[in-house]
């Protein structure tokens, strides 16, 4: 009984796999790629290379993956849909860019002092869409949302005119000191960077499981209504959760600063999609914090591996972004199937 009750369970993840898998399929043999060379390619572009430099590259993006969805499964438990994750990614990797250019001291403080700048930006910009549902009845899906657009803005402005490297000719700031810059691991182009985001998923895992606070968060996260019922401070919880989550995106910029960029360019962060990654990643591993890491790094080979594809046998990279299309509509299906279910099952009692 308990064997047929798990197979009701798995059998349609399997045919929702099945059905991602032949849609890929169709769109190599769409674009006329040889089946061969594109796997091969993406094998070699995901985790191949010369001393594994393109598994480099995939642990790198999966640090910045992985730390962003950290950021939006701690809101997303707590029941707030924070999707301004990329307004706090990039306040944060912009106040990390100039804290270092602009703050005169020993490398390590001014690195230090940088980092801690970056994660103080990202939880105030996140503190700003909380105050925003809080104090002004603005939705904060809404608010949030609508927060990236000006710091957007905002770091285009600072990096193409007051903080310009004019003779770069680029529209990026100038260099952080490169005493500040994160160190390589021993022998690879990997730096410690990913180290931060580990550091961030461990909190992560003993906030969410072993705190009272991050206790209280889910008893939110389950029903607001029933928080308030029983004493507990929606309004106050509500404000910290948003502001650790922000403060972790905010830290993910000071990486990609200081690791990847060693300085701040104008669509950094936003055009490689890490902050949208991040939410895909969250929920295709239904918010369980351990797993996230697991679903970062897939969608870090998805995009790299791509990448490798293109190279190898001229199919378009793009087809990383329809492949993750493809498996919204699935973490979609399978989220409204459960809703539907459990919808059900309350019509049922009732």
């Amino acid at each position: 009984m308990a064997a047929h009750g798990t197979m009701r369970a798995v059998l349609p993840w399997v045919i929702t796999l099945l059905w991602i898998a032949a849609i890929i399929l169709a769109l190599l043999l769409f674009v006329g790629a040889p089946l061969g060379e594109a796997l091969s390619g993406f094998w070699q572009g995901a985790f191949g290379g010369r001393r594994h430099a393109y598994l480099m590259a995939t642990l790198s993006r999966t640090a910045l993956i992985t730390g962003m969805a950290i950021s939006v499964m701690l809101s997303f438990r707590a029941g707030l849909f924070n999707i301004g994750g990329e307004g706090q990614l990039v306040a944060g990797g912009l106040a990390a860019a100039l804290t270092a250019i602009l703050l005169p001291g020993p490398p390590l403080l001014v690195l230090v002092a940088a980092i801690l700048a970056a994660m103080l930006a990202g939880a105030l910009w996140a503190l700003l869409a909380g105050v925003l549902q809080l104090y002004m009845g603005v939705p904060l899906l809404v608010g949030s949302l609508l927060l990236n657009y000006p710091v957007r803005y905002l770091a285009s402005y600072a990096v193409a005119h007051p903080f310009r490297d004019v003779p770069s000719g680029m529209v990026q700031s100038h260099l952080v000191p490169q005493e500040t810059w994160l160190a390589y691991f021993p022998g690879t182009r990997l730096d410690i960077g990913i180290l931060f985001t580990l550091a961030a998923t461990a909190f992560a895992l003993v906030y969410s499981y072993w705190t009272v606070h991050g206790y209280h968060t889910r008893l939110n996260g389950l029903s607001a209504d029933f928080a308030r019922t029983v004493g507990l401070p929606v309004r106050r919880l509500t404000l910290q959760t948003l502001a650790i989550s922000g403060a972790i995106a905010g830290l993910v910029g000071a990486i990609a600063v200081f690791g990847i960029h060693h300085r701040y360019i104008d669509g950094m962060l936003v055009q490689p999609l890490y902050a949208w990654t991040g939410i895909i990643a969250v929920l295709l591993v239904g918010m369980v914090p351990w797993a996230v890491p697991l679903s970062g790094f897939f969608f870090a080979a998805v995009q790299t591996g791509a990448a490798g594809m293109e190279r190898a046998a001229g199919v378009p990279k793009e087809i990383a972004l329809v492949i993750q299309a493809v498996i919204i509509l699935f973490v979609a299906s399978r989220v409204s199937g459960a809703l539907s279910s459990k919808e059900g099952r309350g019509d049922g009692h009732a």
